[in-house]
């Protein structure tokens, strides 16, 4: 039965979950009577930002009381100098969130499919269809995006297709092949969104350079953000690379003051700060093979990761396990709404954090210390 305000609204929102965000951590150790509790459940950089970033923020800080540039032009000028394309090929987001939104409600019209694949970017479902679209979800095949799969399922109504890469919750990647034979199969109309949040942390020679595609004039966005490696995921800022043209069509309901002017300055800042994200990505990698190490000792089965998180398979119950985390003061995802019940998705911390979690782990599962 419908409350008044639901009779009012419109009827694509109605099926949508609303994205529930986990408790902040002052709360939890309040609940749990916890202190020093650390949070691995949402992918973030463990590191603070770096201090060129941080002077850069604190000297944007007088002019708050203007509003940020709309068009946010230093920063795209910057973006399009390190990749190698023009200005007017860069729109800015609040995060990648508000650009994945930007291009659905762009380019998909009521009753047109968006091929989505599953377990992925909870956002992309949801976005969907809250414009009109139909879902066409693909399942991943041994945890990776079946891009075949998801190139037999384009029918005469496709006219987006998301590919995230490293994909979340999984952090498996699909290679520079796969994509190529992926591309020559997708049609002209479609627009290719390749969602690239975690690509410092997997960058290798089978990872697709996928800005090519836009310089050979094909229908792809590629999505980037300052979120993860620049340690800036409180400040919301990322980016798109597109068409021009398609660039142009997005900035028509672009808000526009949508990136504030404390993220368009960490971002410049760091940009130029390649040394901040290698430390971190060089942190994470080593932190990686450390929670590889301990998952073995417990006899524990992972998905091999290439971003900042892994997918732990715990064979009981996850969301038991994750709740007697909590009590250990370790706050991690359980992977229950999306199907996999006996698996959890942990980002990787520092040293400490890593190290702390494994012993959680052990007290957990009734594990003897190392």
């Amino acid at each position: 039965m419908h409350t008044q305000w639901e009779s009012l609204a419109n009827d694509h929102i109605l099926g949508i979950a609303p994205y529930e965000p986990g408790k902040p951590i002052e709360e939890l150790e309040r609940e749990f009577g916890i202190h020093d509790a650390i949070k691995l459940a949402s992918n973030e950089n463990p590191l603070p930002p770096s201090d060129r970033v941080r002077e850069a923020i604190m000297a944007a800080i007088t002019t708050l009381n203007r509003y940020p540039d709309g068009s946010g032009f230093y920063l795209r000028q910057a973006i399009a100098k390190k990749h190698g394309v023009g200005q007017e090929q860069v729109v800015l987001g609040n995060g990648s969130n508000e650009l994945i939104e930007l291009v659905v409600r762009t380019f998909l019209r009521p009753g047109d499919e968006a091929v989505v694949p599953h377990p992925s970017f909870v956002v992309y479902p949801m976005i969907v269809q809250a414009a009109g679209g139909i879902r066409v979800m693909v399942m991943l095949k041994d945890y990776r995006l079946d891009l075949d799969a998801m190139a037999r399922a384009i029918t005469p109504l496709t006219k987006i297709m998301f590919v995230a890469n490293p994909n979340n919750p999984t952090a498996t990647i699909v290679t520079a092949s796969e994509v190529e034979q992926f591309m020559s199969r997708v049609p002209e109309r479609c627009v290719v969104v390749f969602d690239e949040a975690y690509i410092e942390f997997a960058l290798g020679p089978d990872f697709p350079e996928t800005l090519n595609y836009v310089k050979q004039g094909r229908r792809v966005v590629v999505l980037r953000t300052f979120s993860k490696a620049a340690s800036l995921a409180g400040l919301r800022v990322g980016y798109g690379i597109a068409d021009g043209d398609a660039i142009a069509l997005m900035n028509r309901i672009r808000q526009p003051f949508n990136v504030n002017s404390l993220a368009q300055a960490a971002a410049l800042a760091a940009l130029e700060d390649e040394g901040h994200a290698l430390e971190c990505v060089r942190m994470i990698e080593a932190g990686r093979h450390f929670l590889y190490e301990e998952f073995k000792t417990l006899g524990l089965k992972y998905v091999p990761s290439r971003a900042n998180f892994v997918l732990l398979d715990v064979g009981r119950s996850a969301a038991d396990v994750y709740q007697k985390l909590l009590q250990q003061g370790v706050i991690v995802r359980p992977m229950t709404p999306f199907g996999m019940e006996t698996a959890l998705r942990i980002s990787i911390g520092t040293p400490e954090e890593n190290r702390k979690l494994a012993k959680a782990l052990r007290t957990v599962l009734g594990k003897k210390p190392a």
